[in-house]
């Protein structure tokens, strides 16, 4: 029994491999010259460059979308201030004592406890 070469792998016996290392490389079958490797290193660029394009262009539309929802925060900010203020002037001591209910009302007479 022998066994022959193929053109699938080429040993590595003759360049006295020591002991646990691999002695069996294996070698393509399809050979590629310089054009065809540089063809496919622009189309693996031009691939990268497409992906990036597309992930940038995602984060900068949630850019646009964060920035209106922070505008629309910041208005609601604004009107809740401005409510508030409102709010402490209608409800103010003043002005409650000086309304046209306040006026109007009377002291009671007597006054009756529940037992």
């Amino acid at each position: 029994m022998s066994y022959q070469r193929t053109q699938n792998f080429s040993s590595r016996r003759q360049q006295n491999w020591s002991r646990n290392q691999n002695t069996v490389a294996y070698v393509s079958a399809i050979k590629l010259g310089p054009v065809t490797h540089t063809v496919l290193v622009a189309l693996m660029i031009t691939v990268l460059g497409l992906i990036y394009l597309t992930q940038a262009t995602r984060a900068t539309s949630y850019d646009y979308a964060t920035q209106k929802i922070d505008s629309q925060i910041a208005e609601l900010n604004t009107q809740k201030s401005d409510l508030e203020i409102e709010n402490a002037r209608l409800t103010a001591l003043e002005t409650v004592k000086n309304s046209t209910v306040a006026t109007t009302m009377t002291v009671p007479t007597t006054t009756n406890y529940a037992q």
